[in-house]
């Protein structure tokens, strides 16, 4: 799970880590309330809150660009929230369709003298956390890996033995910090250590983490994401979800628990089982289709949960076809057949449907599809299915 960019600053406060001070906004009357709590006559910065990065070199749909703006008054930093709010900004990761401005960030300015990035991400190889940082900040550290690979500090942390002090003064003589500096660094990562650990976060990156001309260490943006099978051991970084910011198709299928992510493809998938999920979207790929969406209804899938899935797949207008790949271990085949059939009679299947059923049940199964009177082609084999699929969505 993402979450804003105010709301990642509010949480790096609570674990000591210096932030600008900031305040959200999603109306006018909240955007005249926040430039007069902020009280600078000066230098304010707007920041327009999406779930994606790039936002700075942005462009909104009606032309107006940048996501992120230096105002020199609050007269100019009003202006420049009007223009942004309720418009669609569009960067490198939000697609052509851009997203929907609806909260702002106001923070106090700073007088920046270098940037640096730092991240803590997961290591799933190692199961190690893994540090790491650079004194590139300010820009894509995949740049920075590609071109200057020389530049990227990488440390690892045994989740048994911790983050120790030898590590925190180690990545900041890389970093060239001395003196009071190493302090400040140590207490900045030692933060982020401990929101990434006990939050059960994935991600929590810092870029730019920036000296001041004062030589003191600020977060000046954030990006944190936590594992959302560790959100039930959370409720106050549930609270933090923005569903507004998600497929409407994911959140739907969120709420029976669906594994469901929206593709850009017209071939919709429902397997049973992530693996066998992803070897269908490929099989597919290799006959020239372009899957629709990924969808796991799970080993021990209800009928009410099958039915939802097949809704929500049938709700993406780009779907010209179904295929539904189904290996009955503990899920029964009769199940997944009762589902596709309720289903059916409570949305109009208008584009063709291909059925492979395997497993447990499966002569019932299947005979409960023969008996339902709709129009399905049968498959024995995820190849013929995905053959069948295809042909039928390129006519």
């Amino acid at each position: 799970m993402n979450i804003h960019e105010y709301q990642a600053k509010d949480l790096l406060d609570q674990y000591k880590v210096a932030v600008p001070r900031g305040i959200s906004a999603c109306n006018e009357a909240e955007i005249d309330s926040a430039i007069k709590s902020l009280n600078s006559s000066d230098l304010l910065v707007v920041k327009a809150q999406i779930h994606a990065g790039g936002r700075g070199k942005g462009t909104f749909t009606d032309g107006y660009q940048g996501g992120v703006k230096l105002c020199d008054s609050p007269s100019k930093a009003k202006e420049t929230a009007l223009r942004m709010l309720g418009n669609d900004l569009v960067t490198k990761q939000t697609g052509p369709q851009g997203r929907k401005v609806q909260t702002l960030y106001f923070t106090e300015a700073c007088d920046i003298d270098h940037e640096y990035y730092l991240a803590l991400l997961l290591d799933r190889e190692s199961a190690k956390t893994v540090i790491i940082a650079s004194t590139e900040g300010g820009v894509d550290i995949e740049t920075v890996a590609e071109n200057t690979p020389e530049k990227i500090i990488r440390v690892s942390i045994d989740a048994d033995l911790g983050l120790k002090p030898h590590h925190c003064r180690s990545i900041a003589f890389k970093l060239g910090f001395s003196g009071a500096q190493i302090k400040e660094f140590s207490v900045i990562l030692n933060g982020l250590y401990k929101l990434f650990t006990e939050k059960n976060a994935e991600m929590v990156e810092i870029n730019p983490l920036v000296s001041d001309k004062k030589g003191s260490l600020i977060a000046l943006d954030a990006k944190v994401s936590f594992d959302g099978n560790a959100l039930y051991k959370h409720p106050d970084i549930a609270r933090l979800r923005d569903t507004n910011e998600e497929d409407p198709k994911e959140v739907e299928a969120s709420q029976f628990n669906l594994n469901y992510i929206a593709l850009e493809g017209n071939i919709a998938c429902m397997v049973n089982g992530a693996g066998l999920a992803m070897a269908t979207m490929d099989i597919i790929k290799s006959y020239g289709g372009e899957p629709a969406n990924f969808l796991d209804v799970g080993g021990g899938a209800t009928e009410e949960q099958v039915t939802a899935a097949f809704k929500i797949i049938l709700s993406d207008p780009n779907v010209k076809g179904i295929l539904v790949n189904i290996f009955g271990g503990i899920m029964q085949c009769d199940i997944i057949a009762k589902g596709i059939v309720s289903a059916a009679k409570n949305v109009s299947l208008s584009v063709p449907l291909v059925v492979r059923l395997e497993g447990t049940n499966v002569d019932a199964g299947k005979a409960i599809l023969r008996e339902s009177g709709l129009e399905l082609s049968p498959a024995d084999s995820l190849a013929e299915a995905a053959q069948i699929i295809t042909d039928k969505v390129s006519k």
